[in-house]
Formats: C-alpha cells, sequence, structure tokens
C-alpha cells in the first residue's frame, strides 16, 4: 500500500473487524467494508474469511460499486455477501462504511413482529422505526432460498430498505440500520468509528430492550400498572441523542481500541504503533 492515508484508513479497519468481534458483533461471519477515498467508484473488504483472522492487507480485497467483481486480480475467494455493499455504495454515494453481522441480540427483532425501538438513548441512530428486509419477497422461483444476499438484484432490494419512509428524524432522512429477517442486521455510516459505534450500542439497546420485554412480563395479569408500561424515547428525544451521541464517539472507540490491542488473539499487521513480531 503506497499512500500512507489508505494505510492508516486500513489499519482502521483491521482494529474495527477486531473491536466488532469482541463486542459480539461480528461472529464467524460477518463483514465490513470501507469505500476507497481515492476512488470512490471502489470499496474495500475482507475476504470470505472469520473476522477475528483479519490481520492485513492479504485478507482485504478491493471492489467496484458497480457490479461488486474484484479490482484485483487473485485467487482469493470473494465474500458472498458483498452485493450488500455494492448496492448500498451505488444507492447512496455519500455513505463510506457498511456493516453486516448476525447477533443473536437482534434476530428475536427480524424473524417477528416485535419492533425494535429506542429504548437507551445511545441508541437514537436507530431512528423512530427500524425498518426489515424480508429477502424472500424477492426471490425468483430458481433462487437457493439461503437467505443470502448473493446478487445484485437481492442487494438492490436491501438497499432500498433503508430509504426513508416518513418514520425517521435523522437528518439524513434514511434508516442507519435495517434489520435482515431470520438472518441479522446492515448498517451504514459515513465513517469506520460511527459504523462501529451503531453495531455495538445496537445490541447494548436490543439487550435494554428485551430485559425490559422480560420484567414487564413478569408483572403481567393482574399486576400489570402504569409502573411497568414501557417507555421508549419520543422522536425530538431520539433525534436530539443521536445529534449529541455522534460527537463523542471517539471516547468510546478509544476504550474499545485499548481492548483490542492489549488482546493478543488479535492482530493488526497496519498498525503503526504495533511493534516489531
Amino acid at each position: 500500500m503506497d499512500s500512507p492515508k489508505l494505510t492508516e484508513l486500513l489499519a482502521t479497519y483491521v482494529h474495527a473487524v477486531h473491536i466488532l468481534h469482541h463486542h459480539g458483533v461480528l461472529d464467524g461471519f460477518g463483514h465490513l467494508s470501507v469505500r476507497n477515498p481515492e476512488d470512490p467508484a471502489t470499496f474495500f473488504m475482507m475476504y470470505q474469511k472469520a473476522p477475528v483472522l483479519v490481520s492485513g492487507l492479504d485478507d482485504i480485497g478491493l471492489y467496484y460499486v458497480s457490479d461488486a467483481d474484484s479490482v484485483l486480480e487473485n485467487t482469493r475467494a470473494p465474500p458472498v455477501e458483498r452485493f450488500i455493499h455494492s448496492e448500498i455504495y451505488k444507492r447512496f454515494p455519500d455513505v463510506n462504511v457498511v456493516l453486516h453481522g448476525h447477533p443473536e441480540e437482534l434476530i428475536p427483532y427480524s424473524n417477528s413482529d416485535l419492533s425494535l425501538r429506542v429504548a437507551v438513548y445511545m441508541a437514537g441512530f436507530l431512528g423512530h422505526r427500524v425498518s426489515k428486509f424480508d429477502i424472500t419477497k424477492y426471490y425468483l422461483p430458481d433462487d437457493p432460498q439461503d437467505f443470502l444476499v448473493r446478487n445484485q438484484r437481492l442487494g438492490e432490494g436491501l438497499a432500498k430498505t433503508f430509504d426513508a419512509n416518513g418514520y425517521l428524524v435523522d437528518s439524513e432522512r434514511r434508516h442507519n440500520l435495517v434489520l435482515m429477517r431470520n438472518h441479522g442486521f446492515t448498517s451504514i455510516a459515513a465513517d469506520i468509528k460511527t459504523a462501529t459505534y451503531q453495531g455495538i450500542y445496537a445490541l447494548v439497546n436490543a439487550r435494554a430492550q428485551s430485559e425490559t420485554i422480560k420484567v414487564r412480563q413478569a408483572y403481567g395479569g393482574a399486576e400489570l400498572t402504569l409502573a411497568t408500561k414501557i417507555t421508549y424515547l419520543n422522536p425530538q428525544q431520539i433525534a436530539e441523542s443521536w445529534q449529541a451521541e455522534r460527537e463523542l464517539v471517539e471516547i468510546p472507540w478509544a476504550g474499545w481500541l485499548r481492548e483490542v490491542k492489549v488482546n493478543p488473539l488479535y492482530v493488526n499487521r497496519l498498525d503503526p504503533d504495533r511493534g516489531a513480531d
């Protein structure tokens, strides 16, 4: 990598993949991508590899936004679901980072009529209503029904789900996170640190909401009172909380970065502070 800025960007990218794995946003699968600032018609994305094992340039491919084809000639397996990323970048030119994962905390909200709501102020990026993508509505008769976004048609369907629908209060007028039926979620952001924040606090919010629902149900029946009513943030609170929190992303990022830097499980060969092997 000849460009110091690109090297710095991809070092941050590798750290983010490790942080997202450490916090359970990414598991053995899942992926993160970042638009190439030197050529916005392309994007960097890890190869088909477990996130915990991503460590350097050999683990990262470069793909065209237009069709998700590889820019580089190599024999590494491209990510099956790279079309999630290419179609979102194509639809939203100002989006620079796409995150996709399958954390179990979000699955109940993707495969049921339950609505993921903003239960904690740190999750204002979710907006007033979290949209859901049902891939089965986009299947053709010969499609494998494996829930993987494995072509441009399915990726375009997911990308459209981010469009504003009147429920949003964020300045971008679109969703920052979409749930995927029986699959997981995809989130979009302007930069890597914000995308990481959104992934982690989506899980924090889902855990808090699920626990609140359990507590409320425990006091159900004849004992149900106004004291057990679930209170979510209203549109103004959502907008103003996110406006405040998006300026503070560097604070938790510093702590998350320290966690992975001192953990020998994670290796980042692009980090200039990593020292000698």
